[in-house]
Formats: structure tokens, C-alpha cells, sequence
């Protein structure tokens, strides 16, 4: 079944009940691209996939996807590349771009980020996790519009927050919590949701750090916008 893969031609997966992101796999291990296909497409995602860079940008021009997961190390054109070609295409609808890879070396992020990705994803990942973590990537594109007439406006792409006409700088941790709660105001997050989305596989936390975080962010924000639902979770109120 992995050989099906292999193809060099534009390879789609059908699924039924479609959430209406598109989502771009590039990889050069077959069973890694079946693996994740399937995951992703249960959950109503469409799907394509892709053995290498080239190929990559193929099929990118052909339908424009909403997220692109991207390996860093593959024959023909590698991830760093790819990432670069796609981010300097403005007849592109740029898409969100994470790169999936098991290098985890300080100097390949960095490159990474240079390139212009998103987001960075280290293998192996369990799948619940990585579909939290294809959640949050895909609430960035919707954010800047859901709060286009908010007091407050979070700004993925330069990675500030705008809140009543002064902009605020936000360290990674406090941006990536804030913009998980804003993302549906009203909805309750627990503690468990939060620490996969916005600490995913990294390095063991605590409950005590997302209070640390929210009480920071509330020294930013003030009082009204973060209520916290006892034994539950936190919310996010627009004011």
C-alpha cells in the first residue's frame, strides 16, 4: 500500500465530511506519508502528498493548500528550499508551513524560521498531539478576521497584539496561549488542551506554568479579557 506513494503525478485523498482546509504533506518516506495521511484525513481534512520539494511545488500551484507540512531532509530539493521558493511566489495565497522532521538541532530551526515556516514539528509526534497542533496552525488564518473589530488584534504574521490602538510584543509562550484563547471566544479550554497545543512535545510542564503565563498576560492585558472557570479551564471575553 505504501508504493501508491511513490508517484511522481498529484496524489489526492478523498474523505467524506470535509472541514475545507486543504493540507500539503511533503516527505520522502512512504510510510510516513501514509501514516499521516490517514490521521489527518480522518478528520476530514483534504489531503495531498509529496515525495520532494519539486514535486512540492507542483502541486502547491495547483491548489493552493491552507497548511503545508514540510520535511527538512529529502533528495531532489530539500524542505529549507522548497519553504523559501514558496514564501517568494506572490501569486500565492501563502499558506501556513510547518516543517515535520526529526532534526532538532538549534542551527535547523533557525534555518527554518529564516526561510520563513511557521511552526516546527518534531518526529516522532503522537497523532492526537499533531492534530492539535494542525488546529492551532489553521486557527491563524481565521484569527486576524474573527477579530478584525475586536479591541483586541492578534497579528500572526508579525507576532504582536494590538490591543485599543497600542501594540504589545508578546513572548512565544504568552502569544501562542492568548491567540489559542482567542480564537473561540466563550469556549472553555482545560488544562490538558492547553498544554497540547501550546507546549505540545516540548520539555515536561506543569499546571503551575499556564498560571504563571495567564497571570502575565493579564498584567499585559488587564483583568477582562481571561476568566478562569474553577476545576475547568480559562476562557477568552472580548470586551
Amino acid at each position: 500500500m505504501a508504493a501508491r506513494f511513490r508517484s511522481s503525478s498529484l496524489f489526492f485523498i478523498p474523505m467524506e465530511n470535509s472541514k475545507g482546509h486543504t493540507i500539503l504533506i511533503v516527505d520522502d518516506e512512504p510510510d510516513i506519508l501514509e501514516f499521516l495521511s490517514y490521521n489527518i484525513r480522518k478528520e476530514g481534512y483534504k489531503v495531498y502528498v509529496a515525495s520532494n520539494g519539486q514535486e512540492a511545488l507542483r502541486i502547491v500551484q495547483q491548489i493552493n493548500p491552507s497548511l503545508i507540512l514540510l520535511d527538512v531532509m529529502m533528495p531532489v530539493m530539500d524542505g529549507v528550499e522548497t519553504c523559501q521558493i514558496i514564501r517568494k511566489d506572490l501569486n500565492l495565497n501563502q499558506p501556513i508551513i510547518a516543517f515535520l522532521t526529526a532534526r532538532t538541532e538549534d542551527y535547523a530551526q533557525i534555518a527554518g524560521f529564516e526561510a520563513g515556516a511557521d511552526d516546527y514539528i518534531n518526529k516522532p509526534i503522537r497523532p492526537r498531539l499533531l492534530l492539535s497542533k494542525i488546529e492551532s496552525l489553521l486557527r491563524r488564518i481565521k484569527s486576524t478576521d474573527q477579530m478584525a473589530n475586536s479591541s483586541i488584534v492578534i497579528d500572526r504574521d508579525r507576532f504582536i497584539v494590538v490591543l485599543n490602538g497600542e501594540t504589545l510584543t508578546l513572548p512565544k509562550k504568552e502569544f501562542e496561549l492568548l491567540e489559542l484563547l482567542a480564537s473561540r471566544p466563550g469556549k472553555v479550554f482545560n488544562r490538558d488542551q492547553i498544554l497540547a497545543v501550546v507546549w505540545g512535545n516540548e520539555t515536561v510542564v506543569g499546571e503551575r506554568t499556564i498560571d504563571v503565563h495567564i497571570r502575565k498576560l493579564r498584567e499585559k492585558l488587564g483583568d477582562d479579557y481571561i476568566r478562569t472557570i474553577k476545576g475547568v479551564g480559562y476562557t477568552f471575553k472580548d470586551k
